[in-house]
């Protein structure tokens, strides 16, 4: 019985780490440029013979793992949806995952954890309610780690909006400069470059070719990238379109402020460093100088001065 529980904890844990690595290594789809029609047309012409040649994880591992993941949803409770959404989104939705996903693979996370903890105190000399109080307390954990990889996925990429906020800014300035409308220059940003802002420039470029308003678009973005940045650079950015003033004069200063702040946080973080600093000098650097320092006189004051 022990060994049928070890292999469905495993054959569990091989569908967990599946689908964490899912979520979190594949990278967000990039955005890109509607193709011609005739493209589409050319593309979902229905071939027969097209279902047998889709590779087998396509056509059973992932509909048994979606499925899996939306009824387990069920078992989870049904509050804070919006925050979890909140959560996806400023993680940038990676594999496009879903709040009904999340919940499955929380719910999917917790039980296995709890299983593999209760195999394990299996052959453990612990009374039977201290090994289920420990299963339960793994349950949690397990419960809740797909929350804490979702946020560390959002805070990287808020890391590198900000980091290539800059750069972007430059670039626009070039092409506005040279005679590109706003839009276009945000669609070239969005081709030329991969990373989180550029994806969010196309995504609000598709946006404004869908039928949204400029302002609308830019608020968008805002609210997918919880940046300050980001939220002065657009805020400052539909003030000058109300008030008519020229874009390629705000984009030159907010290029010179957004260095000026970013040359502060390299600054800032590099007064940091020293008092990071002191947590692995005092645990392991200090004691490997005194054993170096002090560990050869130590035989010769033990003989000096005996214990007895």
């Amino acid at each position: 019985m022990v060994w049928i529980a070890v292999i469905a904890s495993m054959a569990g844990m091989i569908m967990l780490t599946y689908g964490i690595w899912q979520m979190f290594q594949t990278p967000s789809v990039p955005m890109e440029s509607l193709p011609p029609l005739r493209t589409y047309k050319k593309r979902y012409q229905w071939v027969p013979e097209e279902e047998n040649v889709r590779p087998f994880k396509e056509r059973v591992v992932a509909p048994l793992w979606q499925g899996l993941l939306i009824r387990l949803a069920h078992l989870a409770p049904s509050k804070n949806i919006e925050k979890l959404d909140r959560l996806i989104v400023l993680a940038g939705r990676p594999h496009n995952l879903t709040v009904t996903k999340l919940l499955g693979l929380k719910v999917l996370s917790g039980i296995l954890t709890a299983i593999l903890i209760l195999v394990y105190t299996v052959k453990q000399p612990l009374p039977f309610t201290m090994r289920i109080l420990v299963a339960i307390m793994g349950g949690i954990v397990g419960l809740y780690l797909p929350d804490y990889l979702l946020k560390r996925s959002a805070k990287k990429r808020r890391k590198m909006i900000m980091k290539a906020l800059p750069d972007a800014l430059d670039m626009l300035m070039v092409c506005v400069d040279a005679g590109l409308g706003f839009d276009a220059a945000l669609q070239k940003v969005s081709d030329k470059w991969d990373n989180p802002l550029a994806h969010e420039f196309g995504l609000a470029t598709l946006e404004m070719n869908m039928g949204l308003s400029r302002e609308e678009a830019l608020r968008h973005i805002i609210e997918r990238t919880d940046v300050p940045e980001v939220a002065t650079f657009i805020a400052v950015l539909i003030q000058a379109y109300k008030l008519g003033i020229g874009i390629g004069h705000v984009l030159h200063q907010q290029s010179q402020q957004l260095r000026i702040r970013r040359r502060q946080w390299a600054e800032e973080e590099a007064h940091k460093a020293p008092i990071k600093m002191l947590i692995p000098l005092a645990l392991f650097i200090f004691p490997a100088i005194f054993v170096v320092i002090i560990g050869p006189a130590i035989p010769r004051f033990l003989t000096q001065f005996p214990m007895h």
